[in-house]
């Protein structure tokens, strides 16, 4: 070797790759991003240049690592799945020389794009788009990274990704001990729903069943949820708010409807876009006929209907 080696390690983690240059090298170091003790070598301080030596280092960016790199060392490094990189990135975009929007980020002002994202993922879900799901997939994904690393800067209760995804397995595995542990097995999914509301609120040391349910959903959503938990406690259906008024006959529909094993907001939404496109479908048929769309009223809308332009 006449210009060294850089070996670009994660954590204790060494690439494969480099496993017969180390047996063989007789100067290896750590970078000064490297606990040396990790290794069991010295420190690249103590090394008396940097002529054919193997570098460990944290990353290409370290001071000595650069310099070899620079003239002409060989770099061996394991790439970072896709999932580390994308947190990787995330983390450039947060760090000094970054991006300042989203420097300037906050986990309240992320809060629109959360909503949007998660409504463009529902609808790529409900359109069969496969092109447009994995791509929705990504920018909710984005959404996670991003207050996951706006969470880690909390200077009184600093989180990141890492103890997210460690809460998140945890969570996993403490649900469903019938695969993870000695757990008697579960067999339908309603045993299964059961079972997970028993441990969620032993989890939680919920003292109300309507505890969790997150009272910031849409409302058609919010009320069939509670239809849903209230059911399962046997609260009666006459028990339901009463009265005349559209609130609560709306209320009453979609907490039964959940009941029954339908999702209203679902159900809503897939009837409020078929109206929409009624609506467009309408539009063109009076242009077809050179009518302005504006200019119809009720009985030319009628005629122009989709049900009724047969």
């Amino acid at each position: 070797m006449s210009t060294g080696v850089v070996v670009v390690v994660r954590g204790a983690t060494l690439p494969a790759a480099a496993l017969k240059i180390l047996r063989d090298a007789t100067a290896v170091y750590a970078a000064t991003d490297v606990d040396a003790s990790l290794f069991g070598v010295p420190d690249i301080t103590e090394a008396p240049s940097l002529k054919d030596v193997v570098l460990l280092a944290g990353s290409r960016d370290e001071p000595a690592a650069s310099l070899l790199i620079a003239t002409g060392a060989e770099v061996i490094e394991t790439p970072a799945p896709p999932l580390v990189e994308a947190a990787e990135v995330m983390d450039r975009l947060r760090s000094p020389g970054g991006c300042p929007w989203d420097a300037a980020q906050t986990h309240d002002s992320l809060r629109q794009y959360l909503v949007e994202e998660t409504y463009e993922l529902l609808d790529a879900i409900e359109s069969g788009d496969r092109e447009a799901l994995r791509e929705e997939l990504g920018d909710v994904l984005l959404q996670v990274l991003f207050h996951a690393r706006v969470a880690a800067e909390d200077a009184a209760d600093p989180f990141g990704i890492d103890e997210v995804a460690a809460d998140l397995v945890a969570k996993l595995v403490g649900r469903h001990p019938h695969v993870f542990a000695d757990a008697d097995r579960v067999h339908t999914v309603e045993h299964q729903n059961l079972k997970w509301e028993e441990l969620k609120q032993q989890e939680k040391q919920r003292k109300s069943i309507v505890d969790g349910v997150a009272l910031g959903q849409p409302a058609v959503a919010l009320a069939g949820k509670l239809g849903q938990r209230s059911g399962r406690a046997g609260i009666p259906l006459d028990l339901f708010p009463v009265g005349t008024g559209a609130a609560a006959q709306l209320f009453r529909i979609a907490a039964t409807a959940r009941r029954a094993g339908v999702d209203p907001e679902g159900e809503l939404r897939a009837l409020a876009k078929q109206f929409a496109n009624d609506v467009r479908a309408a539009e063109q048929a009076a242009r077809d006929v050179g009518l302005e769309p504006t200019t119809l009223e009720a009985d030319g809308w009628r005629k122009f209907w989709p049900s009724h332009s047969m």
